[in-house]
């Protein structure tokens, strides 16, 4: 009124007065409601504006009806001006009171730098306010508009200006807050940051976060698999479904790291049924309990047929297919481990290939609808049996498809995948946390990597283009330097590493010892025979022109020779027929 009026000309007992019998009774009661006398000042966030903006705006509102309903000669614009003052009054000086608490707390914690938009940013900053593990010092932020500025107190700078802030204010570690949702944006940013040599944290998920459900101490390390990943094409819908939905699959080698995503990604197309054919009884009860509890939490009620055997079991084979009246086979069962298949080149020779051609021909002559071979880049001019052994298995399937054309058979090859079993990643792992050395065979080496459920979906739509014995080749990406592998998982774990006697050493650091090429390895792999691949329905996956029909004749009748060779444990004959074979088989 004073504010209105110029001045307090109205008498203490004049009728205005009255309106607040209403009002002040109404604000407290509206503020009690909506909880702001619970609220503690220091840990009050910016919602509260908001809460504080209803009361007050209840409050000037009751003050407006009831003065002009009951004629109390207060002027309409009073309402407004006192809508203004309270809310300053009512939530400036809890906001005041707030920041002079914070300031004058002595933030502990690691110096960190928070990478993200500066929204989920300041949702981070806020959660980090309740925990002294961690004290932001800068955000990052790719955005032009919000360089320069400030976010809760904490500048935002541009990518280009961090190492010169890491250093400032002596940040070694960086915490990614950039949403699941943007896996593109979050592997760029994690990567850059490693690069620099900090230790990369992942904010688990932001709505977990704030919502409680998890804790900032919850934060973990960036995974080398999240690195190395890439942006995934989705799938073609038909081509998921074609061969899996509503039919009977079987999965060789179904608990291995390639079958057991396989089952998974064949379960989510809701089959009728799902053959487990597994050589491990360990292997096999991890996977059926896994696919259990998947089913159980989608409510579907898929049959799932575990069975524990040989591929080399002839009768057993052919037995679970016609059982169960198999409409498609992923042949995923094989020895893939290098140097242990060249110390066990009998073994492996009798696994992958005629393992292959007992499930080939068993698909064949139960009329199994689709058959599909999971082959290897190592298949690609062998340097090692496992290679040659999977090579050989691509022409056995070759020759099913001409002797069974009912079957579309087909092969579908590839490079590592991160984190299976036999990958060096595990290794490397171990080794750093360990304390080194990381044994690396040889500083130039190169392999391609994809993740295991990229590479099962990919291998899933491969079976639907098939028609009769193609190789399907999926796109790996650029190849990757294992050099460059071991350094980026040390760093991932805050060290630094160096190829030990070649490079200075580095304090606290990781020492890289080269060792020599093993038995049969190769420094770089290839994915085609020959130069030429044909592209297909999916841009990731590509074909290698078919064999002439006599080539494929001609190696099928030298795996006969091959197997006599077996059957007398003769190694030294069967690598002088394996040299026979039209695989251009280069043993080192």
């Amino acid at each position: 009124m004073a504010l209105r009026l110029d001045g307090i000309t109205t008498p203490f007992y004049a009728r205005p007065w009255l309106v607040l019998l209403a009002v002040i009774p109404v604000t407290l009661v509206t503020f009690t409601f909506l909880g702001l006398y619970r609220a503690v000042v220091r840990y009050m966030a910016d919602r509260a504006v908001r809460t504080v903006a209803i009361g007050v705006a209840v409050s000037a509102v009751t003050m407006f009806v009831v003065s002009q309903g009951l004629s109390l000669r207060v002027p309409r614009s009073v309402p407004g001006i006192y809508f203004a003052l309270l809310l300053i009054v009512i939530g400036g000086t809890r906001f005041v009171m707030r920041g002079i608490y914070l300031s004058l707390q002595t933030r502990g914690g690691e110096p960190v730098l928070i990478y993200g938009s500066a929204d989920v940013g300041r949702q981070v900053l806020q959660t980090l306010d309740a925990n002294t593990s961690y004290n932001p010092k800068i955000f990052v932020d790719t955005s032009d508009t919000m360089t320069g500025s400030d976010v809760a107190g904490v500048r935002v700078i541009p990518p280009s200006q961090i190492e010169q802030n890491i250093k400032k204010f002596g940040i070694a570690t960086a915490i990614v807050a950039i949403p699941e949702t943007d896996a593109t944006g979050r592997r760029r940013a994690a990567r850059q940051m490693s690069e620099i040599g900090l230790d990369v944290r992942i904010i688990p998920n932001i709505t977990d976060l704030i919502s409680g459900r998890v804790q900032i101490a919850d934060l973990r390390r960036i995974t080398v698999e999240e690195l190395l990943g890439r942006e995934t094409v989705p799938p073609i819908p038909d081509l998921m479904t074609k061969t899996t939905t509503q039919k009977t699959v079987m999965v060789t080698g179904a608990g291995g790291s390639i079958g057991s995503e396989l089952c998974r990604q064949i379960l989510l197309q809701n089959p009728s049924k799902v053959v487990l054919f597994e050589n491990s009884e360990f292997a096999l009860y991890q996977i059926l309990e896994n696919l259990k509890a998947l089913s159980a939490n989608d409510g579907s009620n898929i049959d799932l047929i575990p069975v524990l055997g040989s591929v080399t079991n002839e009768a057993l084979v052919q037995k679970t297919i016609s059982n169960h009246n198999v409409d498609t086979l992923f042949h995923a069962a094989a020895y893939k481990h290098v140097p242990l298949v060249e110390d066990n080149a009998i073994e492996g020779i009798r696994n992958n290939v005629f393992g292959t051609e007992t499930v080939a021909k068993a698909a064949g002559q139960c009329r199994v609808k689709h058959f599909t071979l999971i082959s290897t880049d190592k298949a690609v001019r062998p340097t090692n049996i496992m290679g040659a052994t999977k090579r050989i298995a691509e022409i056995v399937m070759q020759n099913a498809a001409e002797q069974y054309p009912e079957t579309k058979f087909c092969a579908v090859r590839f490079g590592n995948v991160l984190g299976s079993s036999g990958s060096v990643i595990p290794k490397f792992n171990e080794q750093i946390r360990d304390g080194g050395p990381i044994t690396l065979t040889h500083s130039e080496i190169t392999r391609y990597f994809m993740t295991i459920p990229e590479a099962a979906q990919l291998v899933i739509q491969a079976s639907a283009m098939a028609e009769a014995g193609e190789i399907y080749l999926l796109d790996m990406g650029d190849p990757i330097k294992i050099l460059d592998l071991a350094r980026t998982m040390a760093r991932l774990q805050g060290r630094e590493a160096y190829i030990d006697e070649l490079e200075p050493k580095i304090p606290d650091g990781l020492p890289i010892k080269i060792t020599g090429l093993r038995p049969g390895e190769k420094l770089y792999e290839e994915l085609l025979v020959s130069d030429q691949s044909e592209a297909t329905l999916h841009p990731r996956i590509m074909v290698e022109p078919t064999k002439p029909h006599d080539q494929v004749t001609r190696g099928f009748q030298a795996i006969a020779a091959i197997e006599d060779c077996i059957s007398m444990g003769d190694l030294d004959r069967i690598k002088r027929a394996l040299k026979k074979l039209p695989i251009d088989y280069r043993p080192q």
